[in-house]
């Protein structure tokens, strides 16, 4: 019989899960391949710190190499799988073309950022993905507000301290929170630049999928920062000068973060199979209809959700990780080694970090804010992560003893984190769109 060969499509939480835990069931009884164009696992939910300066970027990310032994990690992007033929086909970091063959395939591709037809968007918005993003937020920011500071135009100096987000859900309040307290650090000694946040979403409340108790504290802490909180509205338009609103009002800004949320990677879509809300159909065993030797976990599968009925599960780290160990499991019982197990796990709750002292969290449906919440909301984090723990720990302890370093380094262009970029860590070597004309 044929060593086993398992190739997994994406390391984020679902496919670095799945991984792991099949690293410890073979014992090195298979080969267990995953392609992802980068090199290191990304813990999402403290991107938001990156941007403002809190947490150096390679905190937040993990070696595949150093916490997955035996498992060999292929540099490159997938851009065609072949169900009949059992291949997996991908471009490297130079452009090169590579495939592998595989017995069992799990697709957990993961999702990019959701883009809406508002004009003017993919032009002057960047997203919240990746860390080339997050670097770009950050040097993106301080150059705002150093220019402002020499501005000698007032309302070049009201446009270039202005910062708009939307989406007000995890990312774009963990954003705004994080940002205005970033924005008031740079400004310390530049009296005459006063930092303008707003958060514009459609919802009728900020964090509308969490408990309306931990939203309405999370927009309070926002309110009293003095982020302009705006609801049930939306951009219209957006240009180089700024934004225009859906109730007519124009925004001066050189500063649109896009936080509305993700859509499954394309690749699934491409696959000619049945999909859901653009999610690859599975059972509850993760497996994809008539393909029993393909599993589909993470934001790129439309999982039945056992504790609900007739719905899916979400695309979140929670679901991710579980989904991606269960696949684990039943990728080994279907080589004799233990049985099949159904995905079914009830939500744990939800941590919103908001800068500061304050945070939100709901931990097995316990309403927590500010404070206590702070220290569930920063305990879990380290608990979830597979490693950089104790640098983590650290840097959180320097930032609370130490001033933040307001300065640019410039590492990424504007041109290298397009909104409708596919891939916000991008394949170095891919080509980039042109410099934005944005000053």
């Amino acid at each position: 019989m044929a060593r086993p060969r398992i190739v997994i499509v994406g390391a984020g939480f679902a496919g670095f899960e799945a991984a792991r835990t099949l690293s410890r069931l073979s014992r090195g009884a298979a080969d267990i391949v995953i392609v992802n164009p980068t090199d290191y696992f990304l813990y999402l939910p403290l991107l938001p710190e990156v941007a403002a300066g809190i947490l150096e970027p390679r905190r937040v990310t993990v070696s595949l190499a150093a916490t997955l032994p035996g498992v060999r990690v292929l540099l490159g992007e997938v851009d065609g799988l072949d169900l009949a033929a059992r291949t997996v086909s991908y471009v490297d970091p130079d452009g090169g073309r590579g495939s592998v063959g595989y017995h069992r395939l799990v697709i957990a591709a993961g999702s990019v950022n959701k883009l809406l037809p508002v004009p003017g968007v993919t032009e002057w918005a960047h997203g919240f993905r990746g860390i080339p993003e997050a670097l770009y937020l950050r040097d993106h920011i301080t150059r705002q507000i150093e220019m402002a500071a020499t501005a000698e135009d007032p309302a070049e100096r009201e446009a270039r301290s202005t910062f708009v987000v939307v989406g007000a859900g995890y990312t774009g309040t963990e954003v705004a929170a994080q940002g205005v307290l970033f924005t008031k650090a740079l400004t310390r000694d530049r009296p005459g630049v006063h930092p303008r946040w707003l958060l514009v979403d459609t919802a009728d409340r900020v964090l509308p999928s969490l408990d309306a108790r931990l939203a309405t504290a999370a927009d309070e802490v926002l309110r009293e920062r003095g982020v302009e909180v705006l609801l049930k509205s939306s951009v219209e338009e957006a240009t180089m000068e700024g934004v225009r609103l859906s109730d007519g009002d124009f925004v001066p800004t050189r500063s649109l973060i896009w936080c509305v949320g993700v859509r499954p990677d394309p690749l699934v879509a491409d696959l000619g199979l049945e999909v859901q809300h653009g999610r690859l159909v599975v059972d509850e065993f993760l497996t994809v209809p008539g393909h029993p030797d393909v599993y589909a976990i993470g934001d790129a599968a439309a999982v039945p959700d056992l504790t609900r009925p007739g719905e899916i599960t979400g695309m979140t780290a929670q679901h991710a990780t579980r989904q991606g160990k269960t696949a684990a499991h039943n990728i080994a019982a279907s080589y004799g080694r233990g049985r099949r197990r159904a995905y079914k796990h009830h939500d744990l709750g939800f941590v919103v970090d908001l800068g500061g002292l304050d945070a939100a969290a709901n931990p097995l449906g316990v309403p927590l804010h500010g404070f206590p919440a702070k220290v569930v909301t920063r305990g879990y984090h380290l608990l979830s992560m597979p490693g950089n723990r104790v640098r983590v720990a650290a840097d959180w302890l320097l930032d609370s003893l130490l001033p933040n370093q307001g300065v640019q380094l410039g590492l990424v262009p504007a041109a290298a984190v397009p909104l409708d970029a596919a891939l916000p860590q991008g394949v170095p070597g891919a080509q980039l769109r042109k410099e934005s004309a944005r000053p």
